[in-house]
């Protein structure tokens, strides 16, 4: 059985509606008086259809109506004394359904309901079907936007990253346009994990390379991979201030542009021995905000993928940090060698533990394992180039530190190599 609520704005009474419309067989589940209280009552009764008498409708009354179609939708039918054609329309566009003036006759009240059903149904289903087509649109769009993301970072043609998608679409049971949304999302979130930690790596490639300068190594052993290391720390920032929101990570962010002012300004202040470790304190400090960053940032995506991303980027900085501390022990200055023995001790323990897990990791590829079997192999070879390496003099460090040097930067390559296979590897993307 239909069910009604009745409102009335206005001095005149309601009892006679309510008693036609119980006549021609509508239940009336109550009659709101008070406006200020009519979306309340609908939301509570949830009638089929709400039947207004309203003389002089107005503005308050066609919000109201609009409120309901958002927020309780039903066919409203409207009996009026104002025949103003834009009244019509208005009252049209905001949702009500029948627009009656100058009474309804008894006879005719039922009709007048199922017709004000009838459009509310129409309406509602021409809704639908807009929704529809806008969803079709949108999924078309992101599985457009999808694709060109895996035919560029998997090296496929258009086709097979289609199929790719409609894969996981099958796997995941989630619709393609599902699948493309989260691949964009993640693929943004990688690249702006991958650049974040990437900070981290060039705060300590910065200072080794700043101590090979100090050594006196040429400038052909430091200065290319040094003014490249800027430029890319440039850039990193540039890419997240244009990409980060700047209500959730603008103050993190700015802290470590700010670090990245003073740290750029000291590098190139020049090389004494007393300016090393402002230039060290510096680097310090960018590193752990850019740590603090990339971390909101895993946290913020795909937290299982990002969290392998995430490590295997930390293992750049680490080896970077690793050479740092093993230049540093080459270097005559007072209390350099205590301090070497130690930060090396703790980057190797962290290095080799994200590695052992790494390894064991069941996110891999081909090209995964053998870019972790290199690592490996790099790491042995920087281990064994910095034993009694403290103890070396002349020529004989100046080519250990070259050698310390290349070594450092292979292991490096590695790693960039590898943390990006994990940022464009299908279980990021698709996030499992």
């Amino acid at each position: 059985m239909t069910s009604a609520l009745v409102h009335v704005h206005g001095p005149q009474g309601n009892k006679a509606l309510v008693a036609d419309l119980e006549a021609a067989g509508i239940t009336v589940a109550a009659t709101v008086m008070d406006r200020a209280q009519l979306l309340t009552a609908v939301v509570r009764h949830a009638p089929d259809v709400l039947v207004v008498i309203d003389p002089l409708p107005g503005e308050a009354l066609f919000k109201l109506t609009a409120a309901l179609a958002d927020t309780a939708p039903c066919a409203v039918l409207l009996f009026t004394s104002d025949s103003d054609a834009d009244r019509m329309e208005q009252a049209i566009t905001s949702g009500i359904h029948g627009y009656v003036v100058n009474g309804y006759g008894a006879e005719r009240l039922r009709a007048l309901v199922h017709l004000a059903q009838a459009r509310f149904r129409h309406d509602a289903a021409q809704r639908k079907a807009l929704q529809d087509i806008t969803s079709r649109f949108e999924d078309r769009r992101l599985v457009d936007r999808a694709k060109g993301i895996l035919m560029r970072t998997r090296q496929v043609s258009d086709d097979d990253a289609f199929q790719i998608l409609r894969t996981v679409s099958m796997h995941t049971n989630q619709r393609l346009g599902q699948v493309s949304q989260h691949i964009i999302h993640a693929a943004r979130f990688a690249e702006d994990v991958n650049r974040a930690g990437q900070l981290r790596m060039l705060s300590q490639r910065l200072v080794t390379l700043y101590l090979l300068r100090q050594a006196g190594l040429a400038a052909e052993d430091w200065q290319a991979p040094f003014e490249a290391s800027v430029q890319r720390v440039d850039a990193n920032l540039a890419h997240l201030s244009k990409n980060l929101s700047p209500a959730t990570y603008g103050d993190l962010l700015q802290a470590v542009v700010q670090t990245w002012d003073a740290l750029r300004a000291a590098l190139q202040a020049g090389a004494q021995a007393e300016d090393l470790e402002r230039v060290d304190a510096l680097a310090e400090q960018l590193l752990q905000g850019a740590d603090r960053l990339t971390a909101h940032l895993e946290s913020a995506g795909v937290a299982p993928p990002l969290r392998v991303l995430n490590m295997a980027g930390r293992q750049r900085m680490l080896s970077q940090r690793f050479a740092k501390y093993a230049v540093l022990g080459m270097l005559e200055g007072e209390g350099t060698a205590a301090r070497s023995e130690a930060g090396m001790v703790a980057a190797k323990t962290a290095f080799e533990q994200a590695l052992t897990t790494l390894n064991g990791l069941p996110l891999s590829t081909p090209a995964i394992h053998r870019a972790l079997e290199a690592a490996g192999i790099g790491w042995l070879q920087m281990l064994a180039l910095t034993k009694d390496a403290a103890r070396t003099t002349g020529a004989e460090r100046q080519e250990r530190l070259r050698s310390l040097a290349r070594a450092s930067e292979y292991l490096l390559d590695v790693f960039e190599q590898l943390s990006e296979q994990y940022e464009h590897s299908m279980q990021t993307l698709a996030g499992h």
